[in-house]
C-alpha cells in the first residue's frame, strides 16, 4: 500500500507541475477523461476535464506568473490531500475583475481521488474571500430589502 500511496503523491505533484506550466497535453495524461472537479467541494455541479483546462487557461491569462507551492501532501488509499499556496500577479481579467497589478497569495486544500493511475476527482477549497480582498474587492452587507 505504501508504494501505491507514494505513486499517487507523485501523480498529484505532476498534476500541479503541468498545470502551472500550462502544459495541458501533459495534464490530459495525468487526469482521466471522466475527471470531475468540485470547486468549492460542496458544489453540486462539478466541472469536467475540458472545463478545468479552460479554467486553467483563464487563470494563466489573469495571472501569467502563477505558481503553486505544495505545502503538505498526505496519501491514504486512493486519495491524496494537498495543501497548497497559489501566487501570482493579477495582470488580466479574473472573474470579471479587471487587472489590478496586485500580487496575490491564496491558500487552498484539495482532495484528489485516483483510479488506475489517473486522477478522476478533485474537491478543492480555496481562500476565495482572501483572494478577492487582495484584488481590492470589498465585502459589505447587503442592503436591507424594503
Amino acid at each position: 500500500m505504501k508504494k501505491l500511496e507514494e505513486q499517487n503523491k507523485a501523480l498529484v505533484k505532476r498534476m500541479y507541475e503541468v498545470f502551472e506550466k500550462r502544459d495541458f497535453e501533459a495534464y490530459k495524461e495525468v487526469v482521466a477523461p471522466e475527471y470531475v472537479c468540485y470547486l468549492p467541494s460542496r458544489s453540486t455541479k462539478p466541472i469536467s476535464r475540458e472545463e478545468a483546462i479552460e479554467w486553467g487557461k483563464m487563470l494563466h491569462n489573469a495571472f501569467p506568473d502563477i505558481t503553486y507551492s505544495i505545502e503538505e501532501l498526505i496519501a491514504e488509499g486512493d486519495k491524496v490531500m494537498s495543501r497548497f499556496i497559489v501566487r501570482g500577479t493579477h495582470k488580466g481579467e479574473y472573474q470579471g475583475i479587471p487587472a489590478t497589478g496586485n500580487k496575490i497569495e491564496a491558500s487552498g486544500v484539495m482532495i484528489t481521488r485516483i483510479e488506475n493511475g489517473k486522477i478522476v476527482e478533485d474537491k478543492e477549497e480555496l481562500d476565495a474571500l482572501g483572494l478577492m480582498m487582495q484584488l481590492d474587492m470589498e465585502l459589505k452587507p447587503k442592503e436591507a430589502e424594503k
